[in-house]
């Protein structure tokens, strides 16, 4: 393997531990802080419903009820591309357990894609699913 691809490999995994455990411990925890880990244009696809603008990416989380996550696997890849040899980017993909309120856990899985801001990591997008066997047995 090609020495410049590993060391961002090594930097995607090394990342997304700490981005990860920052963005679950603020929606946890600080969600009235949480804009300010997107872009100003991010893009939020949660459980099918779009928010765009970290504005109203704020106000959606504002509005969901409050939550504990538990993070059960995460994987990451650095993105290779010319269009992004500017802004290192990585796509992290992550499951785990979601209880909200008093609610029985349930499974989820959520991808993100972040770049960098300066010395800041910004969600560019993000994708939330939970995962419901019974409505996935029912697509079929």
């Amino acid at each position: 393997m090609d020495a410049e691809i590993k060391s961002k490999i090594d930097q995607s995994y090394r990342t997304a531990e700490d981005f990860t455990k920052l963005y679950y411990e603020s929606l946890d925890k600080r969600r009235h802080q949480m804009s300010r880990l997107y872009l100003d244009n991010g893009l939020l696809v949660w459980n099918g419903n779009e928010a765009s603008g970290k504005d109203n990416i704020q106000k959606y989380f504002q509005e969901l009820p409050s939550s504990s996550h538990n993070v059960v696997t995460l994987d990451t890849q650095p993105i290779i591309d010319e269009s992004t040899e500017f802004a290192p980017t990585f796509i992290i993909q992550v499951s785990g357990n979601v209880k909200f309120q008093e609610n029985p856990s349930k499974p989820f899985q959520q991808s993100f894609m972040i770049t960098a801001q300066g010395d800041k990591w910004k969600i560019a997008t993000d994708c939330f699913r939970l995962q419901d066997a019974l409505s996935l047995l029912e697509r079929k």
